[in-house]
């Protein structure tokens, strides 16, 4: 998943992130809708306007994801998008679990926001839209999820949010002189879309709700440590502790459910 995001980073300097982004939802869905082949229920009724709305909030995300880590650390960004999520998981729960996993994500947030505000206020706002977006992403998810198909319906709702995001394609200019920039923007569809959404039905298939909730702590660290390798981004001693903060939280907040939990989004 964060290695198509570096591999997007890379690709900034020929495209704007937004572009880049509506680059990542035409690949997964041209090679989505070759691989599911969705059957002609799957386009009418309300399971069409379910999916439209999923893929259209995913790629939303995705576009406000891409602006955030245009402007900060990749590690940075994912920690502050993991208050989407979480606020969701305990909204309504009045278990002191919840309450310190709120309070840990919270104190993460605040410590690398108050770093980042001084050199990317705006930086720091498309991460938080990212995590409201990915918050509506989780609501919307799960009701996809017992619809039916949860792949089929995403192959749909990209199909659906690459013709609605359009406008942002006069963003990606220089990439359709190139092939080989092309391909990595299509690339990055399948990295960091449809190899970690399919990958992530096999894990909560083997793991179940509580093991992987604990495995989603591990994203803000992998995003870090992918920024550092790929990208030589260098987190702050406050950032680091806020990324911590925020991992912390996140496994506090994991609890033994037996439902199926709605799928992790593509970062």
């Amino acid at each position: 998943m964060y290695a198509g995001a570096a591999v997007a980073v890379g690709l900034f300097g020929h495209a704007t992130p937004a572009g880049v982004a509506w680059l990542r939802c035409l690949g997964a869905a041209v090679v989505l809708l070759a691989w599911r082949r969705p059957p002609r229920a799957a386009w009418r009724g309300r399971r069409l306007l379910l999916a439209i709305a999923f893929g259209v909030v995913t790629a939303g995300m995705n576009v406000l994801f891409y602006e955030a880590i245009a402007r900060l650390p990749l590690g940075t960004v994912v920690a502050l998008e993991f208050a989407g999520p979480v606020v969701v998981a305990a909204v309504g729960s009045r278990s002191l679990r919840d309450v310190l996993a709120v309070l840990l994500v919270a104190v993460g947030v605040v410590a690398i926001a108050d770093v980042r505000l001084s050199g990317s206020f705006l930086g720091v706002v498309f991460a938080l839209g990212a995590a409201a977006a990915w918050a509506g992403y989780i609501l919307l998810g799960k009701r996809v999820a017992e619809d039916g198909d949860g792949i089929t319906s995403l192959a749909i709702g990209f199909a659906a949010a690459t013709v609605v995001l359009s406008p942002l394609a006069f963003g990606t200019g220089e990439v359709w002189s190139s092939p080989r920039m092309l391909l990595l923007g299509v690339g990055v569809g399948v990295l960091s879309t449809v190899v970690p959404y399919a990958l992530d039905q096999v894990v909560l298939r083997r793991v179940g709700q509580a093991r992987f909730a604990v495995l989603l702590a591990l994203l803000p660290v992998t995003a870090g440590v992918m920024g550092f390798v790929l990208l030589g981004q260098v987190p702050s001693v406050v950032e680091a502790l806020g990324t911590l903060a925020v991992v912390a939280g996140v496994a506090v907040r994991r609890r033994e459910v037996s439902t199926r939990p709605a799928p992790e989004p593509p970062g």
